[in-house]
């Protein structure tokens, strides 16, 4: 008897994730960063949304596709605010909790996701940039490999 297998080959995304620290809204940064780097980040239709038993998530994300280079870029807020509602007793409270998407890099308010093939120069020459930009505190690449939940940067 012959047996036949399928072999299904796992794709991991190529991508690069840089993090950002800074005291700037959403917003503010996009506009900052489409001036810097040529590129024209713009709110998403829809935020980056977890939701659990008694709360729910919603990261911003503002993105971008380079048609040209075949890239794709992500700038992604790494924290949000959370409702959350209890019913002890007939009242209905709520509280505000801090939630992350990445909870190893809570010190990291953003992350830039750039999805494509490209060397490790790029990634360099972006942070480089990004640098530049006065109200940016720091900047650097992040080793994808190295998180925990990266599967939260895959959408």
């Amino acid at each position: 008897m012959q047996i036949h297998s399928l072999g299904l080959d796992v794709f991991e995304e190529e991508y690069s994730l840089i993090g950002i620290h800074t005291t700037l809204e959403d917003y503010k940064l996009a506009y900052l960063l489409n001036e810097k780097l040529g590129i024209k980040l713009s709110k998403s239709r829809e935020d980056l949304e977890f939701e659990e038993i008694s709360s729910q998530a919603s990261f911003s994300i503002f993105d971008y596709v380079d048609k040209e280079y075949d890239y794709e870029y992500f700038l992604i807020a790494n924290s949000a605010k959370i409702e959350t509602h209890i019913k002890p007793n007939e009242l209905l409270l709520s509280s505000e909790l801090k939630t992350y998407l990445i909870s190893e890099k809570k010190k990291v308010d953003f992350f830039i996701k750039i999805s494509g093939s490209f060397n490790n120069n790029f990634t360099l020459q972006i942070v480089k940039k990004i640098k530049e930009i006065n109200t940016i505190i720091t900047s650097y690449s992040i080793d994808k490999n190295s998180l925990k939940s990266k599967d939260f940067l895959t959408f």
